[in-house]
């Protein structure tokens, strides 16, 4: 139950943490800050890797408050 509650955590970290490194012209290199396109006139920075790291974050932070 806790890992259903950190995916939504990670995202935003991810999400808040690739738009000011992507906006700024930084790859963050192991971080892999990429520019998404969903359609031809939108797009988004994101790093699957900070997603990974902040899910696993908020999820044990979830698991201690158990």
């Amino acid at each position: 139950m806790e890992l259903i509650k950190a995916v939504p955590l990670g995202g935003a970290l991810a999400g808040i943490t690739s738009l000011f490194l992507g906006s700024g012209g930084a790859r963050a290199g192991l971080l892999n800050v990429q520019m998404l396109h969903v359609n031809p006139d939108i797009g988004f920075y994101w790093s699957w890797p900070i997603f990974a790291m902040g899910t696993a974050l908020a999820w044990g932070l979830l698991a201690l408050q158990k």
